[in-house]
C-alpha cells in the first residue's frame, strides 16, 4: 500500500511542478500596509495561461482583489502613478485604473488617459524564475517618492 502511494505521488509531482501560483508586492510608502500585490495563478498545468490579480491595500482602511485578466508566465505588469494618486496598471495591451484611498475604484481603460500615464514606478516581472517587483530607474526607496 505504501509503495502504491509513493508511486502515485511520484507520477503527480511533475504535473504539479508546472503550475504557477505566486505573488510579488510593491510597497507604495515602503510599508506593507500600503501596497499593490500581483498574484499569478495557473489553474491547469496543461494550459500556458495564468490568471492575473491585483490586490490593492491600505491597511487597516481597505483591501481589495481585482482581476486583470489572463497572461502568460512571462507577462510583465507595469505600474504608473498620476499626481492625483490614481494608479495605472498595464499588462500587455490591457490597462486599468485603480486607487488606494478606498481600494474600490477600479476600471478597465480603452486608451491611455488624456493626462498621460504618469510616472513609471516599476514593473512586476519574472527574473531568474521568480516573480518580483522591480522599481523603475530613478525611483528611490524613500516614502512618497
Amino acid at each position: 500500500m505504501r509503495l502504491r502511494n509513493l508511486l502515485s505521488l511520484l507520477l503527480v509531482a511533475p504535473f504539479l511542478a508546472a503550475c504557477v501560483n505566486d505573488s510579488a508586492t510593491y510597497e507604495i510608502d515602503n510599508t506593507r500596509e500600503h501596497a499593490l500585490s500581483l498574484i499569478r495563478e495557473q489553474p491547469y498545468f496543461w494550459d500556458s495561461k495564468v490568471n492575473l490579480y491585483l490586490v490593492v491595500s491600505r491597511l487597516p482602511a481597505c483591501m481589495r482583489r481585482h482581476s486583470i485578466g489572463q497572461g502568460t508566465e512571462k507577462t510583465k505588469v507595469e505600474i504608473y502613478q498620476l499626481p492625483s494618486g490614481v494608479i495605472i496598471v498595464r499588462a500587455d495591451r490591457h490597462m486599468f485604473a485603480t486607487e488606494s484611498r478606498t481600494c474600490e475604484g477600479f476600471s478597465k481603460l480603452d486608451a491611455e488617459p488624456p493626462d498621460g500615464m504618469g510616472k513609471l514606478k516599476g514593473t512586476f516581472r519574472v527574473r531568474k524564475g521568480e516573480l518580483g517587483f522591480f522599481k523603475a530607474e530613478g525611483e528611490s526607496s524613500a516614502a512618497g517618492e
